[in-house]
């Protein structure tokens, strides 16, 4: 058997941890270990056009599998664009490897072409960013960095110097095994009881879930029937609970909507489940609050508490759930669904009003009617912005659909590199792109991608020829709006040149068909839709000081905005309310 250089054994390694396709852009310094993937069977090289693309891709990839992925940046500039899309993957938990190659490691420190220090460079968006510096470091230093991303949840870079991957591997190296799963963990008997005693001591209880709820439902609801507690969500969080709730009451927050806000200002304990919220100016200072989370780092980090409970939500509910007792007062859990319905009446008028009539497009109805066609299973990528807006408001979860976006780095042009990663881990799976014209065509090539490989993505452009959410930005600061608007071409006319699918609508007749059409397509395709630059969104609470970058304006036409079935699903949950 021939002798494995450390590109070869580091390929080994990356499959034996359950990686399956590193995305990425050859080059000089990369080429040792692309050839190892060349030769190996078992992992898939994925040229993309820049690989900023190859980090979101990999990091959507994780988070839709679970599992281990991996992207790769050629020395310097190569591995410098990954950057970004490392941070996105970070800051969502998912766990991806990033290989950056380097300089010959006898050039380093002298200011050789293309010198940069990406041991350093990725230091902030990672867990572990260490350099091999020396054959024998392999394949222990691979391992650790394996460890630290799937374990801690997030990045992982280690830097690998072009002659050093080149080099031969050394004899009898060190393997032992991978950790490939995440165990549960569960707080002490006392932080439970501690939970229960506020629980029962407390007449108004109200649950705030994000992401961490994830594989939580049912332990959500049933804690929620017997508290009789309102649940609210943040936007991450949305897709694993609001689906089959019947105490939802709706987002809080910037893209929120419904009685989520008044259900966290009335309550007397505000449990806080698996989420990092990032906006404290939406979570009330006069109430108890509780945090569980898995993340330690995160209990306290947005608002006081009397309480900090480490744990996963569904362990701790596991354990939490038999020792409260059972409230039978639903007065509080009723008043917020009533107001959570009405709240969604209220709003749904400026949706409904000629919406089928109105052009330029009005991107509520078209997020409404993609919500209707789309399958029961898809996978959405949303691009940060107004298209965060839509998502929130009118994706119906289902337990099913999965929708990836750059919520907590808030990037622009995330949505295509997404669901390229996306797309890669299922091709039968529908993958939709929420695009806006700005974040598509920052990362525009990377359509070619999609080309290449037969990749059967359907974006689906919300083209309002402006950066909405800036123009909102400077709205509030009492600033003309200035470099915000896009002079676009015919974006569908670009995808057929391409070789793909493209059509373009501009008037609401044709958005259905127009999407039944590009979803039976086999390929890849884009539907680009001109929406009108004046639909913009606020949050259902607004006070001074809040956030800059959301305000009520007269010089614009400003919609609450609808919320497609959501409305259908508050009222069925009145069902239970007695009445009067």
């Amino acid at each position: 058997m021939a002798k494995q250089n450390v590109a070869e054994q580091f390929v080994d390694i990356l499959a034996r941890a359950g990686v399956q396709r590193m995305y990425g852009v050859v080059g000089d310094s990369l080429n040792p270990v692309v050839d190892a993937i060349r030769r190996n069977s078992a992992i898939e090289w994925v040229q993309v056009r820049h690989e900023e693309t190859a980090a979101f891709a990999a990091g959507a990839e994780a988070q839709i599998t679970g599992r281990l992925a991996a992207c790769a940046g050629s020395c310097g500039p190569g591995n410098l664009h990954l950057i970004n899309g490392l941070y996105d993957a970070h800051r969502s938990m998912a766990p991806v490897l990033a290989l950056a190659s380097h300089i010959p490691s006898s050039e380093i420190g002298l200011g050789y072409f293309q010198e940069t220090h990406p041991d350093q460079l990725f230091r902030e968006c990672s867990h572990y960013s260490e350099m091999i510096s020396n054959p024998k470091q392999m394949p222990r230093l691979l391992q650790t960095a394996i460890q630290h991303a799937i374990g801690q949840g997030g990045v992982s870079v280690v830097t690998l110097p072009g002659d050093i991957a080149d080099a031969p591997a050394p004899e009898r190296a060190a393997e032992h095994a991978l950790v490939t799963s995440i165990p549960s963990v569960r707080p002490a008997d006392a932080e439970i009881d501690k939970l229960a005693r506020l629980i029962d001591e407390a007449k108004r209880v109200t649950l705030f879930c994000g992401s961490g709820t994830a594989g939580a439902h049912a332990e959500v609801m049933e804690f929620a029937e017997r508290v009789k507690s309102p649940v609210g969500h943040a936007l991450r969080g949305k897709e694993w609970i609001q689906y089959d709730n019947p105490y939802d009451v709706g987002m809080s927050g910037l893209l929120g909507y419904g009685a989520a806000y008044e259900a966290t200002h009335e309550c007397d304990l505000l449990i806080l489940l698996g989420t990092d919220f990032p906006y404290n100016a939406f979570l009330p200072d006069d109430v108890k609050i509780v945090q569980v989370d898995v993340r330690p780092e995160h209990l306290g980090r947005r608002s006081k508490l009397d309480l900090a409970v480490w744990g996963d939500v569904r362990e701790t509910l596991r354990c939490l759930t038999p020792r409260v007792k059972v409230k039978t007062d639903r007065k509080f859990l009723d008043k917020m669904l009533k107001k959570h319905a009405d709240a969604l009446e209220g709003v749904v008028k400026a949706y409904t009003r000629n919406v089928q009539k109105h052009t330029p497009i009005h991107p509520e109805y078209v997020a409404s009617v993609l919500d209707e066609l789309a399958d029961d299973d898809a996978v959405f990528t949303v691009d940060t912005g107004m298209n965060n807006v839509w998502a929130a408001r009118y994706l119906t979860p289902n337990g099913r659909r999965r929708v990836i976006g750059s919520f907590s780095h808030g990037s622009m042009a995330n949505a295509l590199p997404q669901a390229i990663g996306a797309q890669f881990t299922d091709r039968g799976r529908q993958v939709v792109a929420m695009s806006g014209d700005g974040g598509f065509s920052m990362l525009m090539g990377d359509f070619l991608t999609l080309v290449q490989y037969d990749l059967p993505v359907k974006i689906v452009l919300f083209n309002n020829s402006a950066l909405g959410m800036v123009e909102l930005e400077m709205m509030v600061a009492g600033l003309p709006s200035y470099g915000t608007t896009n002079h676009n071409p015919d974006f569908s006319a670009i995808a057929r040149a391409a070789g793909a699918f493209g059509v373009r609508v501009e008037k609401p007749r044709q958005l259905g068909s127009a999407l039944k059409e590009a979803f039976k397509h086999k390929g890849p395709a884009l539907v680009d839709v001109v929406t009108d630059p004046n639909a913009l969104s606020i949050p259902p609470k607004i006070k001074a000081d809040m956030v800059t970058g959301f305000a009520l304006s007269a010089s614009k036409v400003v919609l609450d905005g609808g919320v497609g079935r959501m409305v259908q699903m508050a009222r069925s949950n009145l069902r239970n309310v007695p009445r009067p």
